[in-house]
């Protein structure tokens, strides 16, 4: 066993500690200093806008209010709000924004958990803003457990600038990775570092881009210094086409909201309509875009817009999603194929039979492509639950599964 080293100091933040100042206690001098050299790459750290302190009892009620299983909690951690610099769909330079949260235990070297977050139409519901979001559990619930944990908002959400490119695989990894690159950073600023191999999980959305950006990470020039060691992916809709025509056909849960929030999200990526009466009914026509800024919760959403797809768009347009052709064929075919490839590592899918927003067969899906890729891997369903129960039984498992990973 390696022999254990006095825990580096933590340094000591106020939750409103101004970003020039915390940036400037967490980076070593020469990354200060080479920012002044040369444009800000991606994975830079712009600013650490807000810090805080969390013990382990507190961890540990915090899960449990949230129905959570609590007894894998070991330590307190401390988190920080972390904006840097990443690339958006189209290459673009932007700022994104991303927790990352640190265990308080005694090793200078941590093992390191990337924890990707499902839909979240809001910016302000991620896990750097908003500390009820489950996926902020889940951060500290990984942190508690010895883990090093970066949690990215994606690009135009939580403090970043622009739109959220909702699932776009560009953007997913770039932000991921960049996510990881600046947690090594601030984690070097501390006095330990993280060890290269990255524990990647996510859920919903976040299942997707579990497996897209474990790729990332596996292929040559990925990353130079990050690359996988786990997946995890939870309830992810692994077959997009499937998963919108089943919005469009009204047969899955919160349909409408689900496929307006894809159609917007890709009208502004990549462009699908000339204008939004040729997709939405009027009077929503007048609306949707503005409704799908970022700025509206998912109640809010539900309450201005129909229950049902066929209320709520044209039917020609729904049967564009029905049968896609073109560039949203191929753009949404790439998305049904995130897991067609072969993992160097274990990957251990876990959804739920009971989970109406995106049924199990997702997971089948994701299963039967890594079987003839004759990948490492195992499907295991949590139970009975709908979608966001989902999510807060695998948790637990996970931090198993992440276990048994480590040498």
């Amino acid at each position: 066993m390696r022999p254990k080293r006095p825990m580096p100091p933590m340094p000591r933040l106020t939750a409103a500690a101004t970003a020039a100042g915390v940036t400037a206690l967490l980076l070593a001098p020469a990354a200060t200093a080479r920012a002044h050299d040369r444009p800000a790459g991606p994975g830079t750290i712009v600013a650490v806008e807000e810090t805080g302190r969390v013990s382990a009892a507190d961890i540990a009620k915090n899960l449990r209010d949230a129905g959570i299983d609590a007894s894998r909690v070991r330590y307190g951690a401390t988190w920080y709000r972390v904006l840097y610099r990443t690339t958006d769909s189209g290459g673009s330079a932007t700022t994104a924004s991303q927790l990352v949260v640190l265990p308080h235990r005694r090793e200078s070297s941590l093992p390191v958990v990337s924890w990707l977050h499902g839909t979240t139409v809001h910016r302000g519901e991620v896990a750097s803003v908003n500390p009820s979001s489950t996926d902020r559990r889940a951060a500290l619930l990984f942190a508690s457990t010895g883990r090093a944990v970066s949690a990215p908002d994606y690009v135009g959400l939580g403090k970043g600038e622009g739109f959220h490119p909702y699932g776009d695989p560009a953007a997913t990894v770039s932000a991921s990775v960049d996510a990881l690159r600046a947690a090594r950073t601030l984690t070097h600023g501390t006095g330990r570092t993280l060890r290269p191999k990255v524990q990647i999980s996510g859920f919903s959305q976040g299942g997707p881009a579990t497996m897209m950006v474990g790729r990332a990470l596996q292929r040559k020039g990925g990353d130079a210094y990050f690359r996988p060691g786990a997946l995890a992916p939870v309830a992810g809709p692994f077959d997009l086409s499937a998963f919108e025509a089943a919005a469009a056909d009204d047969a899955i849960a919160h349909s409408s909201l689900y496929l307006a929030y894809f159609v917007t999200a890709w009208n502004r990526t990549y462009g699908l309509y000339d204008s939004p009466g040729e997709a939405f009914r009027a009077p929503y026509d007048q609306r949707i875009e503005e409704l799908f800024d970022g700025h509206h919760t998912a109640r809010e959403l539900r309450e201005e817009l129909p229950a049902t797809s066929k209320d709520l768009f044209t039917p020609g347009f729904l049967e564009r999603i029905r049968k896609p052709e073109g560039m949203l064929e191929r753009r949404m075919r790439a998305l049904d194929r995130t897991c067609d490839w072969r993992p160097e590592v274990p990957v251990h899918l876990f959804h739920a039979g009971g989970d109406r927003d995106v049924v199990f067969a997702h997971a089948r899906h994701c299963a039967g492509q890594l079987e003839e890729n004759r990948a490492d891997h195992r499907l295991t369903d949590v139970g009975d639950h709908d979608h966001n129960t989902t999510v807060r039984q695998a948790l637990p498992r996970i931090v198993d599964f992440f276990d048994r990973q480590e040498p």
